[in-house]
């Protein structure tokens, strides 16, 4: 009885130590404190792009050495008891870097720490020097490319970041005061502006710009000439191509009809054939032909031309 009882108390007793050292007493998982820990973790932010990493642990180690990434924001800390998240891509990997990019979703600090593992030996955690916002990001210029299509200018850029704006300024040159200022979410890429005079020079300028206020710098400005939807890249060789084509029919043909015309029958070739008889002029003699009916509408017209009371007054004496 008494030996059940210091079962049931030593099993108490574990289950109020910290797993991780309880679990090195009974020898069942890794052990802690016995492998250097990771140091100089450096965190950079590229047009909202997040890259923790670290340099190689400097260890003998039998097997590859992985590594763990846990974060822990405002969230975190002030409301779950200052919990950690694991980094779900970043659990037991071997580089020596964690893209947290889609981890770190708020404009909020978060504190990032590391933990290195060999075999069944675990580091203690390192921590970043200092909380990390992506509110600090380096915002680099923007690649941009201009082109005007007929009367339309189109805008184009690179990869831009997710969460970001593009802030796209246009000129008519020689009017550079009178800039107009377009917007349009990164996710979109391309811009286009219509309804500007033909046979003008716009020039474009652009740069990103977060919801903080934070923005790159400017791209070059890029001037183009809008020439108008009636001298379209497109139609100038279409219809280049078209000439040549039917230039190139209309030569063909008559080289093959010179062809076929002997040198001796070339002008029986050209020659208009004569007309037939019967589309000649010459009809012969005359025929007349009596109409019989001559007499008949001469009296439908005299008839025609009595008034209602004669006709009546003829009628009865037809009768009588």
């Amino acid at each position: 009885m008494t030996l059940v009882w210091t079962e049931n108390l030593l099993m108490i007793l574990l289950s109020m130590i910290p797993l991780d050292f309880s679990n090195t007493l009974l020898g069942t998982t890794a052990d802690i404190g016995l492998l250097v820990a990771p140091s100089k973790l450096t965190m950079e932010s590229i047009n909202m792009q997040h890259t923790l990493s670290w340099p190689p642990l400097q260890a003998s180690c039998d097997s590859t050495v992985l590594y763990s990434v846990q974060y822990q924001g405002e969230f975190e800390l002030f409301l779950r008891n200052g919990s950690w998240v694991n980094a779900i891509d970043c659990q037991q990997i071997p580089q020596t870097h964690c893209d947290l990019t889609f981890d770190l979703g708020s404009d909020s600090d978060y504190n990032l720490q590391v933990r290195a593992q060999c075999g069944t030996r675990l580091s203690p955690w390192t921590k970043l020097s200092r909380p990390f916002n992506r509110r600090d990001t380096v915002l680099t210029v923007p690649e941009m490319t201009v082109m005007a299509v007929g009367g339309v200018l189109q805008v184009s850029f690179s990869p831009l970041p997710l969460i970001a704006t593009i802030s796209v300024m246009v000129s008519k040159k020689g009017f550079e005061h009178q800039t107009v200022r377009y917007s349009m979410p990164s996710e979109q890429r391309v811009m286009s502006v219509a309804a500007l005079q033909e046979e003008s020079v716009y020039c474009v300028r652009a740069q990103i710009v977060l919801e903080s206020g934070a923005h790159s710098g400017n791209t070059d400005t890029q001037c183009v000439t809008v020439t108008g939807p009636q001298t379209d890249a497109w139609r100038r060789p279409t219809t280049v191509a078209m000439t040549v084509i039917f230039t190139g029919g209309l030569l063909f043909a008559l080289f093959g009809l010179l062809v076929h015309c002997q040198l001796d029958d070339f002008q029986a070739c050209f020659q208009k054939e004569p007309l037939p008889t019967p589309l000649k002029g010459d009809w012969g003699p005359t025929v007349k032909i009596n109409c019989p009916c001559e007499e008949t509408y001469d009296e439908v017209r005299i008839h025609s031309e009595r008034t209602p009371d004669d006709l009546f007054t003829t009628l009865l004496e037809n009768q009588l």
